[in-house]
């Protein structure tokens, strides 16, 4: 093959490498599996070792990949973050420790393996022991300011206690992360809420640690698995091991007398690489145990002496390896694509395969995700394709075997319509997920119903998950309405209930009927709105009645409810099975109005307010919900906007702030006068 074509070949993978590095640090949408990409750059590697005149100074094997992106301050770490060079078998790391016998000849080498925690790496700057600064990884030499962030996360201390606090300045490296079974809870929240959830625990950490309100990231359950120091002033260790039990004791562990419970049990010290491997081969094994995405194990050099000596390249150091565990794949044939509907409408295209073994466990199954994935791996039924199950997801398709595609097969065609109840299948501008709108579906009701019953939306107590199936199975229930039809010999009949706990249930049921609109509006499962957007709506228009009528437009100028949840709540409203459901909902009692709010004309409407101060005739939040009701809304900062300030006892600096900027102040009786009370 001549130069020419070996450069265009060159070229052509260091783009496709570039962009997914910017897929997978940047905007953490990765489209390839590690694995997948990891065959990428070896071979480049491999092209720039056999022909070293086709590197070049961008080339991704000279570099870190990954920008930083745009919303947050760029800040300079104090040593590049630099990848890591990989191993895939026992012979690979023999080989790494050969390598460094040849630079640094004679001398005895121990190890320290630590699992490769798959999440969002991050550099953390103390100034005698306090964090100053906390940064993503980025470009390995420039990351984002996440500091006001990070402070939220509870394994990272604000401030280090013991040695290390008296370091003048001292670099922390980590990966944040979500340990699986938070990580599902969050998005079960998410989902409830009507909100996306996250597509794995990866995404979730990073989405996480990137948001602009640092409440939102003090919400989610984020964790830390420290894993080095790069750089320290001075620099008080001598060998991995010691670092690393310096940084525990330091408060980077919520419980130091606990560490059997963390993933410090798999940071293991070893005399040389035949014990390196054994744990890595160990590691391996127990993958499934560890309880949150692990990718592999990373093998150091224990001595920070030899660490130095041995140094860097610009890519990787050269005295740490990453051992990758194998993937987890096996070719299988589709002979069908089903569309499931999810409890929040979801259309999840799923593969029916022949049946295969991958890694114990047998394989009929692998989700498809959604209509793009359809597409971008153009998989139809009949295809042969390439499955990878990791031990914390499902099982899904890497991609199409092209060659033994049959001869008369067509392009998949997503259903535009529900394939269990027939209602439209809507897809948000933006989103990749289609919906089925009718809430009354049947594939939605079972988690419907518990959603309706829970306790912030209907709250209606002994509604469990064992007496919903059978009211489904017995078809005793098909719509919310048909709740409050059941009586109470017809709820006696259900298994584990008693006469008495029928007639609590019925109660319970019957005595959801006043909670009240803005309740029933986030009971009734429409997307987007969660508790808040249900209040502000019911408050706005006091009556479901008004609601219905809302056009996207009208909705959309509502403080607090942008274009995609107006879009959302007008869809909803438009179709016909959902203005029947409410119909019927009116029929059996249910109160459809807000209490406190009327169809009159609001007299504060649009006015902004700011409360400061102890008012004696009724709490901040009665206050602040008198407003809300006449039309008004409640900031938390005075400025040029604001057309009040409500003035109690004992004001603060906003009391201050109104003077300075002339916004008109009310004490408690002028405002008790404005509110018409």
């Amino acid at each position: 093959m001549d130069i020419t074509t070996l450069r265009a070949q060159t070229e052509d993978l260091r783009r496709l490498i570039r962009r997914h590095e910017y897929l997978y640090y940047v905007l953490d949408r990765p489209e390839i599996t590690d694995a997948e990409f990891d065959q990428l750059y070896q071979r480049l590697q491999t092209l720039e070792t056999q022909y070293p005149e086709l590197i070049t100074p961008d080339s991704p094997t000279q570099r870190v990949g990954g920008q930083p992106v745009e919303g947050f301050a760029s800040v300079q770490h104090k040593a590049a973050m630099l990848s890591l060079d990989n191993a895939y078998n026992a012979d690979e790391l023999r080989e790494f420790e050969a390598r460094i016998k040849r630079a640094l000849p004679g001398e005895r080498f121990t190890y320290v393996v630590e699992p490769k925690v798959d999440g969002l790496g991050v550099a953390l700057l103390y100034e005698r022991g306090r964090l100053v600064r906390g940064a993503t990884r980025g470009d390995g030499r420039y990351g984002e300011d996440v500091t006001h962030n990070l402070m939220t996360v509870r394994g990272i201390p604000r401030r280090l206690h013991g040695p290390l606090a008296a370091c003048a300045a001292l670099e922390v490296r980590g990966e944040v992360f979500m340990w699986r079974q938070a990580f599902e809870k969050l998005n079960r929240g998410l989902e409830a809420e009507g909100d996306e959830p996250f597509a794995n625990p990866r995404n979730a950490a990073a989405g996480s640690v990137r948001q602009k309100d640092s409440r939102v990231t003090a919400g989610r359950p984020l964790d830390i698995f420290i894993y080095g120091v790069s750089y320290a002033e001075p620099d008080p260790f001598t060998d991995h091991w010691q670092t690393m039990e310096q940084l525990l004791d330091s408060g980077f562990l919520l419980d130091p007398k606990d560490r059997k419970n963390t993933l410090e049990r798999y940071r293991r010290r070893c005399a040389d690489i035949g014990e390196a491997v054994v744990n890595c081969l160990e590691i391996e094994a127990a993958r499934d145990e560890i309880g949150c995405g692990c990718d592999g194990v990373v093998v150091k050099v224990d001595a920070i002496e030899q660490q130095r000596r041995l140094g860097s390249t610009t890519h990787h150091p050269r005295w740490a390896i990453a051992y990758k565990f194998p993937a987890r794949q096996a070719t299988s044939v589709i002979r069908k694509i089903d569309v499931n509907v999810g409890r929040t409408g979801a259309l999840t295209p799923t593969a029916l395969l022949d049946p295969v073994e991958i890694a114990g466990a047998t394989i009929s199954r692998a989700t498809l995700h959604n209509a793009d994935e359809i597409e971008r791996l153009d998989v139809r039924e009949g295809d042969t394709v390439l499955i990878e199950r990791a031990g914390d997801v499902i099982p899904h398709i890497l991609r199409v075997i092209q060659g033994k595609r049959p001869s008369q097969s067509t392009p998949f065609r997503f259903p535009t319509r529900c394939p269990v109840c027939g209602a439209e299948a809507f897809r948000p501008e933006g989103e990749v997920v289609s919906r089925c709108t009718n809430s009354a579906c049947l594939a939605r009701l079972k988690e419907s119903l518990l959603h309706f019953g829970s306790r912030r939306a209907m709250d209606i107590e002994h509604l469990g998950g064992a007496v919903v199936e059978q009211l489904v199975d017995r078809v005793l229930v098909r719509e919310f309405a048909d709740l409050y039809r059941l009586d109470v010999e017809t709820l006696a009949t259900l298994e584990r209930l008693a006469q008495k706990s029928a007639t609590n249930l019925y109660n319970a049921i019957q005595g959801s009927k006043g909670r009240g609109l803005s309740r029933l509006l986030f009971a009734l499962g429409i997307r987007y709105v969660g508790e808040h957007v249900a209040a502000i709506v019911a408050r706005h228009y006091g009556s479901m009645e008004r609601a219905e009528l809302a056009s996207e437009e009208e909705l959309a100028e509502i403080f607090g409810i942008g274009p995609r949840i107006a879009q959302s709540v007008a869809l909803y409203f438009r179709q016909p099975e959902n203005r029947r459901q409410i119909e019927q909902l009116r029929e059996v009692g249910v109160s459809m109005k807000e209490a406190g709010v009327t169809a009159e004309p609001r007299p504060l409407a649009g006015k902004i307010f700011v409360l400061t101060g102890g008012l004696e005739g009724f709490t901040r939040d009665e206050a602040k919900g008198l407003i809300e009701r006449q039309g008004g809304r409640v900031t938390s900062t005075v400025s040029k906007k604001t057309d009040y300030v409500v003035v109690g006892k004992d004001p603060g600096s906003k009391y201050d702030n109104a003077k300075r900027l002339g916004v008109p102040t009310l004490d408690e009786s002028m405002f008790k006068k404005l509110l018409g009370r």
